[in-house]
């Protein structure tokens, strides 16, 4: 009788190798990928900031671009010998205060409100949005009218209470808060938004465990709420005050003057830079305030980043 051995397992074969141009596709392709943003990016980001920098170098005048004279740093020192460069300056941040800490005050209490349950918070929620979709022409000739001094709206409600008339377009504070109430009223929905998503991401346990101990709504909010939003905090603050330091439309269209008024109570850096290029065709001074207005982002940026990083790094440590 012969024995038969049983067969051996066959080996798995090995899948077959992909050819030399796939394996190159597969390597490459991530990239590739990523190129159209890159690719746009460059063109219309770095290409810019870059040709900016190295107009600013020069005397450019808007009738003759191709004539260009080296000039070296002089437009940056004529633009901090010039006082209305100042002005500007001191406008850009005195509105951006008028406009950034109210506008984050009524949305972290707008978005305390809808994170309970109320009857229509989607309608709510949607009504949000509507000034941000309005465009900043309709707000600000809307505002305009409402900010009139004979037969404004505001005024009107004013002399109701025995308030006197108030000059809105020629008063050097009350030109800034009626600008920077355009603004509050564009960007508080959207803010209160983002602050409403950043509380939702909040742990429910920790209300019920500040419940268990005893803690009042307003406990609450003060000791879980706030600190669960401090990185959404943060960043709507950067992102409002690099808003503010290019804020253009508003402070333009509110009374239709690229000086932002008659003794300049309300031209921003961007009204500025604007006037210096388009309106006295100095293309290489308007290149300089471009870069100071991106140098100075960079600066608000940064201090953000560090007291937010010290912050973290003291809570790290106790």
């Amino acid at each position: 009788m012969t024995l038969v051995s049983p067969a051996k397992p066959l080996a798995p074969s090995r899948p077959p190798r992909p050819p030399a141009l796939r394996r190159a596709w597969r390597k490459v392709s991530p990239y590739a990928y990523i190129a159209p943003f890159f690719t746009l990016f460059a063109a219309f980001g770095l290409f810019p900031l870059v040709y900016t920098a190295f107009v600013s170098l020069y005397r450019v005048e808007l009738q003759t671009p191709g004539d260009m004279e080296w000039r070296g740093l002089d437009n940056y020192t004529a633009l901090f010998t010039d006082e209305f460069f100042w002005t500007s300056l001191r406008n850009t941040f005195t509105i951006g205060v008028f406009s950034t800490v109210p506008q984050l005050l009524m949305a972290l209490g707008l978005a305390h409100l809808l994170n309970y349950r109320l009857r229509g918070r989607t309608f709510f929620r949607t009504a949000m949005l509507l000034p941000y979709a309005t465009s900043v022409a309709a707000a600000t000739l809307v505002f305009a009218q409402l900010f009139g001094r004979d037969f404004g709206l505001v005024n009107y409600a004013l002399g109701l209470v025995g308030i006197d008339p108030v000059d809105w377009q020629t008063g050097t504070v009350a030109s800034q808060v009626a600008v920077s109430s355009i603004v509050v009223w564009r960007w508080t929905g959207y803010n209160a938004l983002i602050y409403l998503a950043g509380m939702q991401s909040i742990p429910h346990e920790l209300y019920e465990a500040a419940e268990m101990d005893g803690a009042s709504r307003w406990r609450q909010f003060f000791h879980v709420t706030l600190p669960g939003l401090r990185p959404t905090i943060l960043f709507t603050v950067v992102v409002s005050t690099i808003g503010a330091t290019q804020l253009f439309g508003e402070p333009l269209l509110f009374e239709g003057s690229v000086s932002g008024g008659i003794a300049h109570q309300y031209q921003t850096l961007g009204l500025y830079l604007y006037e210096q290029g388009w309106g006295f065709f100095h293309l290489g001074r308007a290149a300089a305030i471009a870069w100071v207005m991106f140098l100075l982002i960079l600066l608000v940026v940064g201090v953000n980043a560090l007291l937010a990083h010290r912050r973290s790094s003291k809570e790290a440590g106790r």
